[in-house]
């Protein structure tokens, strides 16, 4: 291949952007989407960012964008994502990835702080970066955002409460998203894990790793990749296509229910 050809190629990458790009889902979907896209990369950790961005750099001939910024706060959203640059500007794919949940205290019991961390991350968040991304895509007609929930966006369990209403938001406003892009041709979906080993059962319980542990013993739960390679797949339909929602569960669950060897 030529060098013009090949500069040619690269031009012609789509642009995807991953919050929460730092670890776990995140970290693996922007791994397994940079051989297809040039990408922006979002997290709070910038070292972590900048790791996962010089990963991406010596396996791929992705360009990256690394903006380190909370979702929880949506001037740090605003600043960073109106300043992108015009070569990173047309995103034609949105993975809201950032979410988190806290804890398993029951209603009378449970840390406020905990609540709204989790009501800040995962629902609004995910509306602000939506908000501050979508208009693009709807000024071009075409996009695809992908939302990640969880099968807790179906179900509630105990301890779960706040953690289970915030993920029933998100599949309410993936469907109020799919309604409100449906005439700009904008494809909207939604990936929900079932139980996973990520980091996610240390960021619940506060870092206590023994704790996080015994979430998944006696099984073999979902891992980062397989959500990554779900992700990958839901992209790669044609564009008369859109999987709404991938439910996904280890083999050993169902409806909340784990089979422990």
């Amino acid at each position: 291949m030529t060098k013009k050809k090949h500069n040619i190629l690269k031009m012609s990458r789509k642009i995807a952007m991953i919050t929460g790009a730092t670890s776990g889902f995140g970290e693996a979907i922007a791994k397994t989407l940079c051989q297809q896209y040039d990408l922006i990369i979002t997290g709070r950790n910038e070292d972590k960012l900048t790791n996962v961005a010089n990963w991406i750099q010596e396996h791929s001939s992705a360009k990256v964008l690394s903006l380190v910024f909370d979702v929880q706060d949506f001037s740090a959203c605003e600043k960073a994502i109106k300043n992108i640059s015009q070569e990173f500007e047309n995103i034609d794919v949105l993975v809201n990835n950032a979410g988190l949940a806290q804890e398993l205290q029951t209603v009378d019991q449970a840390d406020i702080a905990d609540w709204e961390r989790m009501i800040d991350t995962n629902i609004k968040g995910l509306l602000y970066v939506t908000r501050l991304v979508s208009p693009r895509m709807v000024q071009r007609k075409t996009g695809h955002i992908i939302n990640i929930g969880s099968t807790a966006s179906h179900e509630v369990y105990k301890g779960g409460n706040v953690y289970c209403a915030t993920k029933h938001a998100v599949m309410a406003l993936t469907k109020a998203m799919r309604t409100d892009f449906l005439p700009y041709g904008i494809k909207v979906s939604q990936v929900s894990p079932g139980a996973a080993e990520t980091q996610f059962s240390v960021v619940r319980f506060h870092g206590d790793q023994e704790r996080a542990d015994k979430v998944y013993s006696g099984y073999d739960p979902l891992v980062a990749q397989d959500i990554a390679d779900i992700v990958e797949f839901i992209l790669s339909r044609p564009a008369h296509v859109c999987l709404n929602e991938v439910i996904v569960t280890p083999t050993a669950q169902f409806n909340g229910v784990i089979n422990r060897n």
